[in-house]
């Protein structure tokens, strides 16, 4: 029975005034609100915002066209109960009618008795198919919140496994989901103990501590170890409770893998040891993406404890060899640092990474090779601490990384280097005087008698080895000038100029040569600051050093430019080239090419004594070479303020 207090709303749809008056007076008796509609357009304005709870339609209005309004109009409210008015139709034509929602139908002459049960009839149709839409939504609702809450519960693990590296607290947090979700009133996660060959629980949820901590399960004979094995779920449902190990029988149990590609690490279960809960499918599912999730968060653990382990062995490498050490990122902030570093450095305020290279490096020397930004080349460099302590320092830019800076102490080789710089200098003093007594007494031979052709030989053959000592003794004690800091006069002068006067001073030996310089130099070049006798000898030894490795005939260029605030100086030859093995070597004392010939003479310190008067001027000097294409020697002078 419908309510009898309740007010119901019928929408008739008619065009027949007088079955429209019929229906309204008895519909009205009924306690009906009634509206009338001619036409279906007209009746569209009383389906919104609330339908009727009922609609009568007369046949007269069912043409083709209109049909469809019925139909959409059906299928947009289920519920609603559609008579039909009819004058007599046809059997067939009724029936043809039914999928628009058509349950019953009225004709004339209209009784009272039929017309109020047709009505109730219809609004108890109504009532049970609006009750049981409305138990199959809160079903379906049910069903969805439950999957809705299942992936939030997914979700949250996610973000778990993302963002904690603490296994202990994302595997025990898996273990808590899966119960939840399951509804189960117990969980566990079961690793492989390798040693042991037997299965231990991880992690737990609703089990006594002295339970978990005595927990073993053998791989073989056992329900977990069979999933261990075979990397296939089991489920369990029995009606007597099942054995799973001593004092440990359930009724109902999930035990899912935990696999990483082909290897099963380890078994996730949920299981009910009082409750006869059947579980099903999805719980499967769930708990075969959170043993994804558990997986994951082994693999990101062992990670993170192979990086740990591995950043520890080189943080004790690092800090127990001698040379210092310090790495910074592409930024030029700090990466890691070693205590020699830190002492050579003289910093006294807490080291961190991420600290700016200015913060670490006081040193004037070093700073300014990272004035401009990470260098993109190695630089080699000196300085001295605090203590007096002289360091080799290279520089060296490492790709994806940064920037790495090694301090390796030399002052016992610097020492030992003076020694011989002092011996030498004392050695060359010393052998000046016979040097020019030889010469002289030479010269004299010719002035006492007659001299033979083959004396005469012998002669220049003495004079030439002396003019070679002597140019190896001026070289030594050039050297040795530079290297004691001796000749320190230093001037504003105009770089360029002094390549001018050097390459007009060699016009004797490129004419011999049938040789060729060419500059190619940059206009109105900024002064620097520096010896004037020193940086000329720079010049003239690279120019002499090009010239005497080049082919008769060769061309040698120097370029000249300015980069920021340096001068840049290259001397570009023709020449032999220069062996790859070689070239760290160069710019060392009495040091050879092993490609070069020994008829050319030479005493290896034209580029020892280069590099030393680069150095003095605080610049810096590189090779680059190809053999058999020539060589490139490139000079960096700071330009003056």
């Amino acid at each position: 029975m419908t309510n009898p207090n309740q007010t119901h709303l019928t929408l008739i749809i008619s065009a027949d005034s007088h079955a429209n008056y019929l229906m309204e007076r008895i519909l009205l008796s009924m306690g009906h609100t009634v509206e009338i509609s001619t036409s279906f357009e007209q009746a569209q304005q009383y389906l919104q915002p609330i339908p009727p709870d009922l609609l009568i339609i007369h046949e007269n209005l069912l043409i083709l066209d209109k049909l469809t309004w019925v139909k959409n109009t059906h299928n947009r409210f289920p519920a609603l109960p559609l008579i039909l008015y009819s004058l007599g139709i046809e059997t067939d034509f009724l029936i043809s009618l039914m999928p628009y929602g058509f349950k019953h139908v009225i004709s004339p002459p209209i009784k009272k008795e039929v017309f109020n049960q047709i009505i109730e009839q219809s609004l108890r149709d109504n009532l049970q198919l609006r009750q049981w839409i409305l138990l199959e939504s809160r079903r379906n609702t049910q069903q969805l919140q439950s999957r809705v809450n299942d992936l939030e519960a997914l979700t949250r693990l996610g973000q778990s496994v993302t963002g904690s590296l603490d296994l202990d607290v994302v595997l025990k947090e898996i273990v808590d989901a899966a119960v939840e979700v399951t509804g189960s009133e117990e969980g566990s996660l079961l690793l492989l103990d390798e040693k042991s060959g037997e299965l231990y629980m991880r992690a737990s949820r609703n089990f006594n501590d002295d339970f978990v901590n005595t927990f073993r399960l053998p791989i073989q004979d056992s329900l977990a170890g069979s999933v261990l094995r075979s990397g296939k779920p089991v489920i369990l449902d029995e009606k007597t409770p099942q054995k799973i190990k001593t004092s440990y029988l359930v009724n109902s149990l999930i035990y899912v893998p935990l696999k990483l590609k082909e290897k099963v690490l380890g078994v996730l279960g949920v299981d009910n040891r009082h409750k006869r809960v059947t579980f099903k499918q999805n719980d499967i599912s769930l708990l075969l993406a959170m043993a994804e999730f558990a997986v994951i968060a082994i693999q990101n653990a062992n990670l993170f404890n192979d990086s740990e382990n591995e950043q520890n062995k080189l943080n004790a490498i690092i800090q127990n060899i001698e040379d210092g050490v310090l790495v910074l990122d592409q930024d030029n902030r700090l990466i890691l640092i070693n205590n020699v570093a830190e002492n050579i450095l003289n910093i006294e305020s807490p080291v961190n990474p991420g600290m700016t290279i200015k913060e670490l490096i006081l040193e004037p020397e070093l700073a300014a090779q990272f004035e401009y930004g990470m260098p993109t080349e190695s630089i080699h460099t000196e300085i001295n601490d605090k203590d007096e302590q002289t360091y080799s320092t290279q520089i060296t830019p490492i790709p994806g990384v940064g920037t790495a800076i090694i301090f390796h102490n030399i002052t016992y080789l610097k020492k030992l280097d003076q020694i011989k710089n002092d011996f030498v200098s004392t050695v060359s003093h010393d052998l000046r005087s016979p040097l020019t007594a030889i010469l002289g007494y030479v010269e004299l031979l010719e002035r006492v008698g007659p001299i033979n052709n083959t004396q005469k030989e012998f002669i220049n053959r003495v004079q030439t080895s002396v003019h070679n000592i002597t140019n190896l003794v001026d070289d030594l004690l050039n050297l040795g000038r530079i290297e004691a800091g001796f000749d320190t006069r230093k001037e504003f002068l105009d770089l360029s100029k002094l390549v001018e006067f050097t390459i007009e001073g060699m016009h004797k030996v490129l004419q011999a040569q049938q040789q060729t310089i060419v500059t190619e130099i940059e206009d109105n070049l900024p002064h620097i600051f520096g010896s004037p006798v020193q940086l000329r000898q720079l010049i003239s030894n690279l120019l002499s050093n090009a010239c005497k490795y080049s082919p008769i005939g060769s061309t040698v260029k120097v370029e000249m430019r300015q980069e920021k605030t340096q001068l840049l100086l290259s001397v570009i030859d023709e020449g032999f080239g220069i062996p790859a093995i070689d070239l760290p070597h160069i710019f060392e004392k009495f040091y050879r090419a092993g490609n070069i010939s020994t008829d050319i003479s030479g005493t290896g310190l034209g580029l020892a004594i280069v590099k030393t008067i680069v150095d003095s001027h605080h610049g810096r000097i590189w090779v680059d070479s190809v053999i058999g294409k020539g060589s490139i020697f490139t000079v960096v002078l700071p330009i003056s303020e």
